[in-house]
């Protein structure tokens, strides 16, 4: 999928569960999952704005494009 969503890292920054995260957002572990494993096909703007407020950062801190034709996974800044 061409929008990727990087919640780890920010969970990993903010030393945050994906437990609470989901509580403090309002949405299910569940549809979390769905959200942080790249099956998500939309996302509401209240939830990311939710995501954006209890992690205390910016929609492109959690969003970002891959190309299709790009592997899956986190964006590197090697040369």
């Amino acid at each position: 999928m061409p929008i990727a969503v990087d919640i780890d890292v920010m969970l990993a920054k903010r030393k945050m569960s994906v437990g609470e995260l989901a509580e403090r957002v309002g949405i299910t572990p569940a549809n979390l999952a769905v959200l942080k494993n790249g099956r998500a096909k939309a996302v509401r703007f209240t939830t990311l704005a939710a995501l954006c407020e209890v992690l205390d950062c910016q929609p492109g801190d959690l969003l970002r494009w891959e190309p299709d034709d790009a592997p899956p996974g986190p964006v590197t800044d090697a040369p």
